[in-house]
């Protein structure tokens, strides 16, 4: 819930400082007097217009949103003009150019004393965050699995050497050990690894399964 004097830059079309943010912002405001949307810059980048090339309202958004979330918007803004919030809402649109992005919406009424007189909004674009993240998790399993690769032939490099096996039946015994204890089988191939390693500068080790 917000006083109708607490963001008086955006009634000029800025939207409060969102710096924190490491996303695109927007922000609309919606008097119930007059019943107009006033949208930052920010948000008609979002659905690839310029200030003055659109009149925003719900009629112009509605076909921008997918269409699986259109019933939720519709419930959402219904539900935040006559009841207020905080409420938030995730959507996914698609701007001028067809291009999808991910939002986040979090709306509350703005208050003149006791009196709701219209609805305020903070609009965030996560779109660019979300593919970040998703590739740094996608780099980060390929490196993983890169290295997990590299214990698995390290591993059947010493059976092969220890006992003469070939490397297919060298990862089958790894594999089959895997299985019997319900164990990963990198975290067989790194046990082999380790012991060897261990064995080599301390003849007392105690020897793997395995060798």
């Amino acid at each position: 819930m917000i006083s109708s004097s607490a963001h008086p830059d955006s009634r000029r079309g800025k939207a409060p400082s969102t710096d924190f943010l490491n996303c695109p912002t927007g922000f609309v405001e919606y008097y119930f007097s007059d019943g107009i949307f006033r949208w930052s810059d920010g948000l008609y980048r979002m659905y690839g217009y310029e200030r003055g090339e659109v009149v925003p309202s719900m009629e112009m958004v509605l076909p921008h949103i997918e269409p699986e979330d259109r019933p939720r918007v519709q419930a959402y803004w219904d539900h935040v003009s006559t009841q207020g919030g905080p409420l938030s809402i995730y959507l996914s649109i698609r701007d001028r150019k067809d291009h999808q992005h991910k939002l986040l919406y979090s709306a509350d009424y703005i208050m003149d004393g006791n009196t709701p007189i219209g609805v305020w909004g903070v609009v965030v674009d996560l779109t660019t965050s979300i593919h970040t993240d998703r590739h740094q998790l996608a780099t980060e399993a390929v490196a993983a699995s890169a290295v997990n690769r590299a214990i698995i032939e390290q591993a059947k490099g010493i059976l092969m050497g220890r006992t003469g096996v070939t490397a297919d039946h060298a990862y089958q015994l790894i594999n089959q050990l895997s299985q019997d204890t319900n164990r990963k089988v990198y975290a067989i191939a790194q046990d082999i690894v380790d012991r060897a390693t261990i064995g080599a500068g301390d003849p007392d080790a105690q020897a793997h399964p395995l060798l």
